[in-house]
């Protein structure tokens, strides 16, 4: 008996010794630098430990070793208190070990991206910047013209096209509600699509802030007096919706093309905005200069001369186009 229990202690502990081996070799694993040569952004999927452990190991971020897979399993339950798996874009650092990738599993922070839309996009611009949007997912519905306010939106890994239009669009009616509740109040402008129209008019006219409030002016004094606004950029918009620029010089054709947005055709704003106008276009709509201005018509130096007259207007015009001749002209 006492032969058997020697034999029994003696095989208990060799089996105690070999799991403190196993033990030892897996902590020694776990802890060990991985084979990732540099730090690696991968996209982890919905999915259980086999998925994960799968995309990590295709990605180079841990490798193939039956060692590595038993010691990955095993370190995930023994420390799944510390909580689930993101399904993410996550990024790993370089030579990270098991330990280290499932901190960044369980608590990493998301890769953030960007997208950035200008003032002075149509709808059909904007759509297009979002379908073509990296890292997004599934359709979205087409929006309407004017109504995604342009910012730069952070977003993440599978985030749905369709949210992050929706997210564009309330920023546009917060920025409009705001723009509108403290307006300067015109009988010109009547609710908040006329002063969003005015604003995508103001928008394509001028890139400059000082001269965006002088140009609501104008359009608003014209409006009082009856007069066409005669906007060149809602004329290039009836022609092309907003597809982008004509590829040619305005006509006299084009300028009699009897579109809804033609102002030199209609009376009035045009029926809807012609781009997505910023903050600034907004300000200016609800907030124009003083001034009888009722003419503008670019200087060549990156501006405008405004006028209160037509006779003023045509010196204006005949100046800027003199100064077009001049630098056309060969040099002597």
């Amino acid at each position: 008996m006492r032969r058997v229990l020697a034999a029994l202690g003696l095989v208990f502990l060799v089996l105690v010794l070999s799991a403190l081996g196993t033990a030892f070799m897996g902590m020694r694993h776990y802890e060990a630098p991985g084979p990732l040569i540099e730090q690696h952004t991968v996209v982890i999927p919905h999915g259980g430990t086999e998925q994960v452990l799968l995309t990590l190991q295709q990605a180079g971020v841990v490798d193939s070793s039956l060692l590595t897979r038993k010691v990955f399993e095993t370190a995930t339950a023994l420390t799944r208190v510390d909580g689930a798996f993101h399904a993410a874009e996550l990024v790993f650092p370089a030579h990270a070990s098991i330990q280290q990738v499932l901190f960044v599993l369980r608590h990493g922070k998301p890769v953030v991206h960007k997208l950035t839309v200008p003032e002075g996009l149509s709808a059909i611009q904007i759509a297009n910047l979002l379908e073509h949007a990296p890292y997004m997912d599934g359709s979205f519905p087409f929006p309407a013209e004017g109504s995604v306010m342009p910012l730069t939106y952070d977003y993440e890994w599978g985030m749905p096209r369709a949210q992050m239009l929706a997210r564009m669009q309330r920023a546009m009616d917060r920025a409009l509600d705001q723009a509108w509740e403290g307006r300067e109040v015109d009988a010109a402008i009547m609710n908040r699509h006329d002063l969003l129209v005015l604003a995508s008019m103001i928008e394509r006219e001028t890139g400059n802030p000082a001269e965006r409030p002088v140009v609501a002016r104008v359009f608003l004094n014209r409006l009082h007096q009856g007069m066409r606004l005669q906007s060149d950029p809602t004329v290039v918009y009836g022609l092309n919706q907003g597809a982008g620029p004509l590829g040619h010089a305005l006509s006299h054709a084009d300028l009699m093309q009897p579109t809804a947005y033609n102002t030199y055709v209609i009376a009035g704003l045009p029926p809807e905005p012609i781009c997505s106008p910023g903050a600034a276009a907004l300000e200016a709509a609800a907030h124009p200069a003083q001034g009888n201005q009722l003419y503008f018509v670019a200087n060549g130096r990156g501006g405008h001369d405004f006028a209160a007259t037509l006779g003023d207007h045509n010196r204006n015009v005949s100046a800027f186009r003199a100064g077009k001749h001049a630098q056309a002209a060969p040099l002597r």
